[in-house]
């Protein structure tokens, strides 16, 4: 004798391969939604790292050296820095190592500033040390909410610099609330300051 499947057995196993493919699907969907965030997630702490990867190497090359402005006028300080950019300026320095590969007629030495500007931090840099106009902002980080800056010197953590020609500070604490990932507090040494 022959048997099959009756129409009844054949229904419920139907059934029940759906639900187990409605399932999969489900978890799929899942899965993939989980990764889409996780890859965000990684490129916005990529941003970090690498704005992080630009501070240190400007600020751990900060030279003591005032500069001039394209009209010639000079700074007032080597180093010029804010406790809450109600202006937009962080702070703005001279760096050594400025790498010239081409053995173009200029000096190692650059001035940088870095700005928060429409929630984007920006850093701009002089083609010449004294004397040239800034050129225009390269962007550091973006979806800033706020920063602030903090400045040691003599041992202490200090909200506004109190500059000095010649002088720049031991380290520099800044501070960002960025939208995606929270608050971020880095710590920067100074040239002349590691251990």
């Amino acid at each position: 004798m022959v048997r099959g499947f009756t129409l009844v057995e054949m229904l419920v196993a139907l059934a029940v391969f759906a639900l187990l493919a409605a399932g999969g699907v489900t978890v799929m969907a899942w899965a993939s939604a989980s990764q889409g965030v996780t890859q965000a997630r990684m490129a916005h702490v990529g941003d970090l790292q690498r704005a992080r990867a630009l501070l240190e190497a400007d600020l751990a090359q900060a030279a003591p050296r005032r500069t001039r402005n394209a009209s010639g006028i000079a700074a007032v300080q080597a180093f010029t820095g804010t406790a809450e950019p109600g202006t937009g300026l962080l702070f703005a320095l001279t760096r050594y190592g400025w790498e010239n590969p081409q053995g173009a007629p200029r000096a190692s030495l650059q001035y940088v500033e870095y700005r928060l500007q429409d929630g984007r931090l920006e850093r701009s840099a002089r083609p010449m040390l004294d004397g040239a106009r800034m050129d225009p902002p390269q962007l550091v980080i973006d979806g800033v909410q706020g920063a602030r800056v903090q400045y040691r010197f003599q041992g202490a953590w200090m909200d506004g610099w109190p500059g000095g020609m010649d002088r720049v500070p031991e380290a520099v604490r800044l501070t960002l609330d960025l939208e995606r990932i929270g608050r971020v507090e880095q710590a920067f040494l100074m040239q002349g300051q590691w251990p």
